[in-house]
């Protein structure tokens, strides 16, 4: 055999890419973006050695060192204090609540000033800061560890607020809400942060503010974000036995909202519902049926749904399931109906 015939039966194996979880995504996401600019800083409870409760900045105190990334006082109104001075003077901070509801103590902070800042200043002062929250249930947590606290910051104008769903949206996002120089509420599911994807990184995806139809359909418009992007699939599987075609779109961005993926898509089946995990009453959805109702109003031949969790507290983990909006529960919601 010649050289040239050798060289022509060798296949080249090109190999998969690696299963990437959402968690190790955010990693590499904070890993890349210190690498790439030393004015990007993290800190926040138990984020340095220990690599934070979800692990997700593993490695990065060893790596980066404790002046790049260091571990806070249990103190969430001086975490997001500190982050703005810091930003005031030219880093750009990265800051982790431990959990949803411990960003409450730190409301004052990101409501009265980092929202306001840049308003405030006339747009001479920007702050380019990322907060990251867990969010949302799904992991068997008590009260304080399960809370979809969405509403408040989506309710605040100055905030970028953004969800994952996916590890792929989760590190290009995350990269991208680090290099605005506006604020950034970056949500991230808790149930999804073990989730699998075969990506390779870095990847971009469409930018944060952008909604994406995941399936299409003709007949419902579901709305979802973050951990129930994966429920809304769900539903649209069930539904195709049932002669029944949902179209899927995942926000990612709550404020901004798309008005336009989504209108385009209303426009389209005549319906729409959306499903959230945090309680109806006064919920993120209430804004999203008001919003695509007044845009819409001609095209919809029914109410707008809201599948969502009950409007109590977050209950005990035994009781997490029954709370939780289901698959099936969306099929419920959209038995009612009359088509």
């Amino acid at each position: 055999m010649t050289i040239l015939e050798n060289r022509a039966t060798t296949k080249v194996v090109v190999p998969a890419p690696a299963q990437v979880t959402m968690a190790g995504a955010l990693t590499a996401a904070l890993r890349d973006s210190m690498a790439d600019d030393p004015r990007v800083v993290v800190f926040g409870e138990d984020v340095g050695p220990l690599g934070g409760v979800f692990r997700v900045t593993d490695g990065l105190s060893k790596e980066f060192g404790e002046s790049r990334i260091w571990d806070s006082p249990l103190a969430e109104s001086g975490i997001v204090g500190t982050a703005i001075g810091m930003a005031m003077y030219g880093l750009r901070p990265v800051v982790e609540m431990q959990f949803d509801a411990f960003s409450y103590p730190a409301f004052e902070q990101i409501t009265s000033h980092l929202a306001k800042m840049h308003n405030r200043s006339r747009g001479l002062v920007t702050l380019p800061i990322v907060i990251r929250i867990p969010y949302a249930g799904g992991i068997g947590g008590v009260e304080h560890h399960s809370d979809s606290s969405e509403a408040y910051w989506t309710h605040t104008p100055g905030l970028t607020v953004v969800t994952p769903s996916n590890p792929a949206d989760a590190y290009s996002m995350l990269r991208e809400a680090i290099a605005s120089d506006d604020p950034v509420i970056f949500l991230e599911p808790k149930s999804r942060y073990w989730s699998k994807d075969a990506i390779e990184l870095p990847v971009t995806t469409p930018p944060m503010t952008k909604g994406l139809v995941l399936r299409e359909g003709t007949d419902v418009t579901l709305l979802a974000y973050g951990p129930t992007v994966k429920t809304a699939l769900q539903a649209a599987d069930l539904a195709t036995a049932e002669g029944l075609s949902i179209e899927v779109i995942d926000l990612r961005s709550l404020s901004p909202f798309d008005d336009e993926t989504v209108g385009e898509s209303v426009r389209k089946t005549s319906r729409a519902a959306i499903i959230h995990e945090a309680s109806q009453f006064g919920g993120y959805g209430a804004e999203v049926a008001a919003r695509v109702t007044e845009r819409q109003f001609f095209h919809l031949a029914a109410p707008i749904l809201r599948i969502t969790g009950f409007d109590i507290p977050f209950p005990s983990p035994k009781l997490e399931e029954y709370h939780l909006p289901t698959a099936e529960r969306v099929l419920a919601a959209l038995d009612t109906w009359e088509w």
